[in-house]
């Protein structure tokens, strides 16, 4: 077999054969919503953007100030399913329910009416936890999150400045993947909550799904065995 065939092979053997870990994101951010929203907290979102679950068993958050000493932890939600998000509220779980109502009317599959005509649900499985500690309150004049293992191993983190109140820091699924992106009615998922009395648009609980860096790693190999068989076949009909 050709050394290049060959070098190809053995990367797709090493990409689909490593034990990779499904990479957590922080999705979104409502640093808002404890001054703003009728729900009066503050609420984030992480997202599992891998192929397998992630086991998030006595992980903890931080806000800007980055220390896992004066974190708390992250509860009602031990394992987060591959490309699903869960928004974690803070409080010890009382208005998890009027969240939902807030953002998605009385139940959770509650139909909501894009402006374009397309319809969305919320989604079937909508997980929801809790964080909770008065050292931890997110700033509208600009903070951060940072998220922690169980042994202070830093998982995933960003800041953000100033909010513009009602609109969420989200990713951006669409373009550069990045975060902070203040939400836009209706584009990538964002809509109004449903049943809020003033303006809140974000996308909790769903974001497009990202593939993992080992999909592009297969993706540009197999089309370099493409292309590899393509010219040999092209050179043997001129010979």
């Amino acid at each position: 077999m050709n050394k290049l065939i060959q070098g190809l092979a053995l990367l797709i053997a090493g990409a689909a054969g490593t034990n990779t870990h499904a990479a957590i994101i922080i999705s979104e951010a409502a640093p808002w919503s404890s001054e703003y929203s009728p729900i009066g907290a503050d609420w984030f979102e992480l997202t599992n953007t891998g192929a397998s679950a992630v086991d998030i068993t006595g992980w903890r958050m931080d806000d800007g100030s980055a220390s896992f000493a004066a974190s708390v932890a992250l509860t009602g939600v031990t394992t987060i399913p591959a490309g699903q998000s869960v928004i974690f509220i803070e409080g010890d779980g009382s208005i998890n329910a009027s969240f939902i109502d807030n953002w998605f009317g009385n139940h959770p599959q509650a139909k909501i009416l894009y402006e374009n005509g397309d319809t969305i649900f919320a989604p079937a499985e909508l997980l929801i936890g809790n964080y909770d500690g008065s050292n931890v309150d997110l700033s509208i004049h600009g903070d951060g999150i940072n998220i922690y293992d169980a042994n202070g191993g830093l998982q995933a983190t960003v800041s953000f400045g100033q909010s513009a109140m009602g609109y969420t820091f989200d990713y951006d699924s669409c373009t550069t993947g990045t975060i902070p992106r203040l939400s836009v009615h209706w584009v990538c998922g964002a809509f109004a909550a449903i049943n809020s009395p003033v303006l809140e648009v974000g996308s909790p609980g769903n974001i497009a799904p990202v593939p993992e860096p080992e999909t592009y790693v297969l993706m540009l190999a197999g089309l370099g065995i493409v292309s590899f068989a393509a010219k040999r076949r092209k050179l043997a009909t001129r010979t």
